[in-house]
């Protein structure tokens, strides 16, 4: 160090003068700003000898800070990550649990729509229904049988219709203490009558073996056009006539058979997604409480009036009892003058014609002998003595007089 310094001394020393005479400078220099936005206060401008330590000591100050935000970012984001993984979990599970429930609540809601239809069409429906739940199918595509949670505690029998608010479904086939059976109306050994709704035309209606719905045997009609609707018959006695069946797909040639022609039916109920049915327990007409009520009013009415009716009838036979000169106890009951029916007389005088002759009932033209000598019949012309005048009776035709001789 000491062969340093004395080898540079002088160096050295220059640079320590230089260094000296800069600081001073700097000391005694003021820098003033010149700029728009300079504020007036500092009018007296800043030291050299500041302005250059704020520009040797504020980048290492920048680069210090940033490296410590650097280094908490990255202790904040990607080493301090002890119970990140745990809230994770907890969160994922959160969210499937949400979507359940969403789900659920969705699928809750479309159920109540459909709840809500189904009692509407219940209530305004004429006849008696059990409402079931679907619950199983037969697992064949060959086979359309699926099971409903009602049975016969609930008082489901064979054969009873099975339909939705939208058209029929089936019938019942096995009956169980708590769920039956039901055949499909689609399936190839099931059936039932059916009617065009517009041409009147009947048919059988069942279902191929892939599950369609079709119309067999029926002559060939270019009445027949696709979109026409098609309403039970009632003639299988299984389900009520007027009830919606579907409508006409389209017409086809029975190969088989010339003439003959089978129709593809759209169905109106959707078969292949059951999950609420009706079951058909009575056919005997059940109105609504309004027409109950019409009908309650209407034979109040009536009863009124046939009991108005029975006091008029008792108040005529009082009457009779005590006027008894009105009844004849010869005559029967029937024909008593009280309850005489028949038309009054005909007149027994009726009156003379006002220009009698020989030709009118009941009237004379000349006077008859024994009438002749009474006082009254005196002044009354004697007819010429070759005719004489009779009096004809009602019930006698008029006669000629008999002639004389002279």
């Amino acid at each position: 160090m000491e062969s340093f310094l004395a080898r540079y001394r002088n160096l050295v020393v220059l640079l320590v003068v230089l260094v000296a005479q800069i600081a001073g400078l700097a000391v005694q220099v003021r820098r003033t700003g010149n700029g728009p936005n300079t504020d007036k206060s500092d009018m007296g401008g800043v030291r050299l000898i500041r302005l250059w330590a704020n520009a040797v000591i504020s980048p290492p100050e920048q680069l210090i800070h940033a490296s410590k935000l650097g280094a908490l970012g990255l202790w904040t984001n990607y080493l301090d990550l002890r119970h990140v993984r745990e809230q994770n979990k907890d969160l994922q599970k959160t969210i499937d649990r949400l979507r359940l429930e969403q789900a659920s609540l969705l699928e809750d809601a479309r159920q109540g729509q459909r709840l809500q239809a189904m009692l509407g069409f219940q209530q305004s429906y004429m006849y008696s229904t059990v409402a079931a739940q679907v619950y199983g199918s037969s697992g064949t595509d060959r086979s359309h049988i699926f099971y409903i949670d009602k049975g016969s505690s609930d008082g489901l029998k064979p054969d009873m219709a099975v339909i939705t608010g939208d058209g029929i479904v089936g019938k019942v086939r096995d009956v169980f203490p708590h769920s039956a059976q039901i055949l499909a109306v689609n399936d190839s050994t099931s059936g039932a009558g059916v009617i065009l709704e517009n041409t009147r035309i009947r048919g059988i209606l069942r279902g191929d073996r892939e599950g369609r719905l079709e119309i067999v045997g029926l002559m060939a009609d270019q009445r027949i056009q696709p979109g026409e609707h098609i309403l039970t018959a009632g003639g299988d006695l299984i389900f009520p006539r007027g009830l919606p069946v579907g409508s006409v797909a389209r017409v086809v040639r029975d190969p088989e058979r010339d003439g003959f022609i089978d129709i593809m039916v759209n169905s109106s109920a959707h078969l292949d997604r059951l999950d609420e049915v009706l079951v058909i327990t009575s056919t005997q007409p059940r109105f609504p409480p309004q027409s109950q009520q019409d009908l309650a009013e209407s034979e109040a009415e009536k009863g009124a009036e046939a009991q108005a009716l029975k006091d008029q009838m008792k108040a005529s036979q009082i009457m009779a009892e005590k006027l008894p000169g009105l009844v004849d106890p010869k005559l029967p009951a029937d024909q008593q003058p009280l309850h005489d029916s028949t038309p009054p007389s005909p007149n027994l005088h009726p009156p003379q014609p006002m220009h009698p002759d020989r030709f009118t009932p009941g009237s004379a033209v000349m006077p008859t002998p024994s009438a002749a000598t009474s006082p009254a019949t005196q002044a009354v012309p004697v007819a010429p003595p070759h005719r004489e005048a009779t009096t004809p009776t009602p019930s006698d035709k008029p006669q000629a007089a008999p002639q004389r001789n002279p």
